[in-house]
Parts: C-alpha cells; sequence; structure tokens
C-alpha cells in the first residue's frame, strides 16, 4: 500500500499551519516599526533557481514596500505616467494600484486600480527616483489602507471592495518630491502624515474615513518620515516624528503637541524615528546630516534636559535598525555603518563593495532577521551581514533577469521574506 500521498498531505498541512500562525508584517517596518523579526529563518543566499519560493509579476514600479497578514501580501503600484523605460506620457493617465497577492503560491488573488485625482507633481528631477506609489498599505486583517498622495487616502476590505476615500490636501513641498510617509493604525484611527499634501498629520476613522483630528504646521514640509507610536513606562502612547530641525511628541489621541526637542537636521528628513528603552533615535538631514538620541516624554521644549547625544554620523533615507545596542545601516552613498547607541559613536563605516560609484544606491530600510541584517539595494541586490559590531558581507543575491529599481523594504512573515522590484514581487523561503 503506497503511504506517499497521505504523507506528503501531512506534511503540506503542517506547513501551512505553521505559516498561517507566523506574525504578520501589517506596516512599515513591521507590527512594531522596529523593522525585526527574532524568530524567522531567511536563507543566507537565493537566486531565480535557489530558495526562490516564487515571482508575480507586478502592473507598475513602486518603492513603497509589501506588508502580509495571514495568507495575503499587499503592494502598491502605478502606471501611466512617469514609468522609467517609457515615453513620460500624460499625468491624465496617472494610476495607482493595490495589488493582493496569496503569500504561498503567488497567485494574484485581486487588483484594484486608482486613477489619479490632478493636479499632481511633474515627472522631472528627484520625483523620478522614487515615483508615484511609495507610501506602504497599512492593515488590520479587515480592512487594508493605503495612501496615494494628492487623490488621498483609501480603505478597501480584505475582498478588495472599497469602503471610503478622503482627501488630505493637494499641496507640494517647495522641492515638488512627491509624496512618501506611510498610514499607520492605533486603537480605530488610521493616522496620515499628509505634510506633502496639507502641511498636516491627520487621523482618520477607521470604519469611515472621516477626521478625528488634524495637527497642522508649516514646519511638516519636507517631512517625509512615517510616524511611530512609542508607549512609555507608564503605558502613555506618543506619536513620534522627525521634522526638519525638531523632534515631536504628540498625543495619539487629541494630534495636541506634548513636547518638542530641537535637532541639527535641517533639510528633508525621511528616515522614520526608532525607539527602544525609553531612547528616542532620529537620523537625515541634508547638508546638515547627523542624528541624534532624546529621551521619550516631557513636556514642552525638552532640548536640554533629555538630548542624549548629537553624532554626525547619518542615514539619507533608510531607517537603521537596532540590535543589541548598536544601530545599523546602509547609506546612500553605499557605506555601511554601525554606531553605538549609548554613546553616538562610530563602531565602523565600511564601503561596500558592489556599491562604489553608485547613485543613491540604497533607499530600503534593513531588516533584522535572527541574527542577520539583509539590506536591499536598488540595483546590485540584497547584501546580508552580521548583526554584530564587526563589518562583513556574507553575501549578495541578486535576480539575475531583473534589472528594474528595487526600494522597497522587506517584509519578514514565518520564515518567509517577500520583496518587490518595479517589474515583480518576490518570495524567497528555503522551505
Amino acid at each position: 500500500m503506497n503511504h506517499t500521498p497521505k504523507f506528503v498531505l501531512l506534511t503540506l498541512c503542517l506547513s501551512l499551519s505553521t505559516l498561517s500562525s507566523a506574525a504578520d508584517w501589517p506596516r512599515f517596518r513591521g507590527s512594531d516599526g522596529n523593522g525585526t523579526s527574532a524568530d524567522s529563518k531567511i536563507p543566507l543566499a537565493w537566486s531565480e533557481n535557489q530558495n526562490m519560493a516564487w515571482r508575480t509579476a507586478l502592473p507598475g514600479p513602486g518603492s513603497s514596500s509589501p506588508v502580509t497578514w495571514g495568507d495575503r501580501v499587499f503592494v502598491t503600484c502605478y502606471s501611466g505616467y512617469g514609468v522609467s523605460g517609457e515615453n513620460i506620457g500624460s499625468k491624465e493617465k496617472l494610476q495607482r494600484h493595490l495589488v493582493c497577492v496569496n503569500l504561498y503560491d503567488g497567485k494574484t488573488l485581486w487588483t484594484k486600480t486608482v486613477p489619479a485625482q490632478l493636479p499632481e507633481d511633474e515627472s522631472h528631477g528627484y520625483i523620478t527616483e522614487h515615483g508615484y506609489a511609495s507610501n506602504t498599505p497599512v492593515t488590520d486583517g479587515e480592512h487594508v489602507f493605503v495612501f496615494f498622495g494628492k487623490t488621498g487616502v483609501l480603505a478597501f476590505d480584505m475582498d478588495g471592495n472599497e469602503q471610503w476615500r478622503v482627501g488630505v490636501g493637494k499641496e507640494s513641498s517647495n522641492r515638488r518630491w512627491g509624496s512618501a510617509a506611510s498610514p499607520v493604525m492605533y486603537k480605530d484611527m488610521v493616522i496620515v502624515n499628509a505634510a506633502e499634501e496639507g502641511r498636516a498629520i491627520i487621523a482618520l476613522d477607521k470604519q469611515t474615513g472621516r477626521e478625528i483630528w488634524k495637527a497642522e504646521a508649516d514646519s511638516l514640509e519636507l517631512a517625509y518620515g512615517t510616524p511611530l507610536l512609542v508607549e512609555l513606562q507608564d503605558s502613555r502612547v506618543e506619536l513620534v516624528i522627525s521634522v526638519p530641525g525638531e523632534v515631536w511628541g504628540l498625543n495619539p489621541d487629541t494630534g495636541k503637541l506634548k513636547w518638542f526637542a530641537e535637532t541639527n537636521l535641517t533639510g528633508n528628513i525621511c528616515p522614520s524615528v526608532i525607539a527602544h528603552g525609553g531612547i528616542l533615535y532620529t537620523f537625515g538631514g541634508y547638508r546638515s546630516a547627523g542624528s541624534h538620541a532624546i529621551r521619550a516624554g516631557g513636556k514642552g521644549d525638552v532640548t536640554d534636559t533629555h538630548t542624549v547625544w548629537s553624532s554626525r554620523e547619518s542615514s539619507y533615507v533608510a531607517t537603521p535598525v537596532l540590535h543589541q545596542g548598536h544601530l545599523y545601516w546602509i547609506d546612500d552613498r553605499g557605506q555601511a555603518h554601525c554606531l553605538d547607541a549609548k554613546t553616538g559613536e562610530s563602531v565602523y563605516r565600511e564601503r561596500v563593495s558592489g556599491l562604489s560609484g553608485s547613485s543613491r544606491p540604497v533607499y530600503a530600510s534593513p531588516v533584522l532577521v535572527g541574527d542577520r541584517l539583509y539590506v536591499l539595494s536598488r540595483y546590485k541586490g540584497t547584501f546580508v551581514l552580521p548583526a554584530k559590531p564587526e563589518f562583513e558581507i556574507l553575501s549578495t543575491n541578486t535576480f539575475e533577469t531583473d534589472d528594474s529599481d528595487s526600494s522597497g523594504t522587506p517584509a519578514i512573515t514565518g520564515d518567509r521574506m517577500v520583496l518587490r522590484s518595479g517589474r515583480y514581487l518576490y518570495c524567497v523561503s528555503d522551505r
């Protein structure tokens, strides 16, 4: 009697059960916004012929990151205007897409296409570096919320049915670089940094899209980071964001400013704030670039009382990842950094072979999986480094037939890594 089919079926069921119970990655940089997945196991090496579970074609490029919930993967794209390699086209043809893919086999479950509501920024200059789909979705398992810049914030159910859409402004920054910040969820709210569109941070009711609060400030201009929810020791929660020249702590229930700390980070601010053990770490700035460590909490101006250290070491776009007292990232010049989180002193700064001479080679933020760092570069593949204060490149992994831009941060769910390029969505796993 042949028992092979039963054995295969049992193995498949156990595998699916394990995957479906794994932690979801529902927003930019994971559920806590810290870019880590301690219990997952991702291969050290992969290619189109090794440890690639599946590859799915996308309807267009984008710099947003994939997110996951259960057996579903969500990612956004754009098409019709300003796509690299095509005739620039007409803004009237610009459209954005929300794509839902099955995590287990890569099959596209549904795609929703949303025509752009004009006006929209012209496709020239810096906006061509990231395009018109740079905001990562967020999901609570019942809905998936997307931020499409001047077209607004939209809510879909898990089957792709639109529930509501709300405009959050039609403005542009003085540099016209387009939208970038990703929405986050708090209680029954979707919170959006609409700095580019309306010089405001806005909280919307997740069921209806009704505006609950709106925090407006001209100094939000050029603040492209995703807000971070930080729980204090007394269980109070703050909404923290870095803007040019300052870090703010807001009450997420009302949007009221609780405290601020001055920084020397001027120009555009792209990285999100990092939090651990009551300390906030902020990076970014152009020309006056650097980093700061600031104690969370307080009231009013806490610059003198809460600043722990300041450093000239910085990340321009990517949000660093924190592990065992050290901050890690690869910057937009192709240099790998390790910074002592306690003192702000540089532990190492090393040129990454293969990234030399590249123009802005890394936009994606690193993710920590176990004791390894995975850093997706734009055109040279994914670099794997040990999460320890000694520089080493453990492997470099590429998809040889895909030469498109990869700027989204990977999502980790169970023992699978989902990453996107301008052409495909990939799942890497040795399962």
